[in-house]
């Protein structure tokens, strides 16, 4: 009889995770490796930026599955091992050390990484990015103190930072590039009122700006200067400025590699017995009709169970529409599909803006491209469903809290 296959999974993240455990629920009874850098079983990133970084959450609730899962499962889970390539006509992933482990199929799903800060003094103690578990403890920590914070960028995860910074007590301070917050995510509109409402809980931007230089004392960061000259006292740094996807072991091994690692929509890079899904992986969306990467939550948590589908030889198109979700102060917010510069050429609300309770969609003529539900809840498998519909609405009816969104 031949051997059992034997299916690596690189990256123990929650892609890897959901791909390990999607494999063992549709049957696979070959063997499944599941290889990961850090020391901490796969676990989820959002809390980190979230409850977890606010000391809200406990660390427990952080984790994909329970420590014992692996093994009752049979998943062979290696931890604080780094993959260092990937030879494809071995069939083997060869480890940092020199070891090696073979495999029939293998799925990337090694993630991104952030983009670094490239100016004077960005070396300095005190400057640091959130990512990682480790990282989210370390920032934790010195939050506490009360102390000046720089961030540096006015994207989701700095917000989120600012947002807990300031409830932490500390003051606060964004300088972003682009014209406003979330400038690029959301538009000039909706980046507006989140801009707002950190302003009404204290923080203060300088937009049209960056960082230059970061200054220290002893080694330690003091401050930071900006593009105009402004000089700002800064006990810590968060660098918040996106992130970059980990497509090195892709890229070495010759595949096909760019904004990511390519795939089609079953997720199939352009070598046949390799995957990849996850933030790592720039896969074409049959929906939008193009090669689209996310960075987000439910990418990861519905792109692994797909790459596992395809894996087993299942036909799988994966069409999930972009999901985002966010908590700041007293605000949440969820988002389904692209509101990308240029896809979009108006907003429509529904719901009461001045309180910050409403849907906001972007429309492209009379076709709902986007929408993001504000302290309105239960609503987001509709908008989602208006997506996908890609049918003209009556826009009247749209924006009238009165007509149920399922009629609209």
């Amino acid at each position: 009889m031949p051997a059992e296959p034997t299916y690596v999974i690189v990256g123990a993240s929650l892609t890897g995770a959901k791909a390990a455990e999607t494999l063992r629920e549709e049957g696979f009874g070959g063997t499944v490796v599941l290889l990961g850098d850090e020391r901490e079983r796969p676990y989820e990133r959002p809390p980190l930026s979230k409850g977890y970084l606010l000391g809200k959450d406990e660390k427990a609730s952080i984790y994909v599955h329970e420590e014992s899962w692996y093994a009752e499962h049979d998943v062979d889970l290696r931890l604080g091992v780094t993959a260092t390539a990937l030879d494809l006509s071995a069939r083997q992933v060869v480890l940092a050390g020199g070891g090696t482990v073979g495999y029939d199929r293998v799925l990337l799903a090694t993630g991104a990484a952030p983009r670094r800060l490239s100016v004077p003094g960005a070396d300095l103690d005190g400057v640091v990015y959130l990512r990682r578990v480790g990282d989210s403890e370390r920032l934790a920590a010195a939050l506490r103190g009360g102390i000046q914070v720089v961030i540096v960028g006015a994207g989701w995860i700095g917000l989120e930072v600012a947002a807990a910074a300031r409830e932490s007590g500390c003051e606060v301070t964004v300088v972003e590039p682009e014209a406003g917050a979330l400038h690029r995510h959301l538009g000039p509109e909706l980046g507006g009122m989140f801009a707002d409402l950190h302003r009404e809980h204290g923080v203060t931007f300088y937009f049209g700006e960056s960082v230059t230089e970061l200054h220290g004392s002893g080694g330690k960061v003091t401050g930071a200067t900006t593009s105009t000259g402004v000089t700002l006292d800064a006990e810590l740094v968060v660098v918040g400025i996106g992130a970059v996807p980990a497509a090195r072991l892709a890229s070495d091994a010759g595949l096909d590699v760019g904004n990511g690692v390519i795939v089609d929509a079953g997720l199939h890079t352009s070598a046949p017995e390799v995957f990849a899904a996850g933030d790592v992986a720039n896969a074409f969306h049959p929906l939008y009709g193009k090669h689209v990467r996310v960075e987000h939550w439910a990418n990861a948590l519905n792109g692994g169970p797909a790459a596992a589908r395809s894996m087993l030889g299942q036909g799988v198109s994966y069409n999930a529409v972009p999901y985002f979700f966010s908590d700041q102060y007293d605000l949440g917010m969820e988002t389904a599909g692209l509101p990308e510069p240029g896809s979009y050429d108006r907003v429509i609300y529904r719901g009461d803006r001045e309180t910050r309770e409403f849907i906001a969609f972007w429309l492209s003529g009379e076709t709902v491209v986007a929408g993001m539900n504000v302290n309105v809840w239960d609503v987001s498998d509709d908008i989602q469903a208006l997506i996908r519909s890609r049918r003209p609405v009556d826009v009247s009816r749209l924006s009238d809290s009165a007509v149920p969104l399922p009629e609209v």
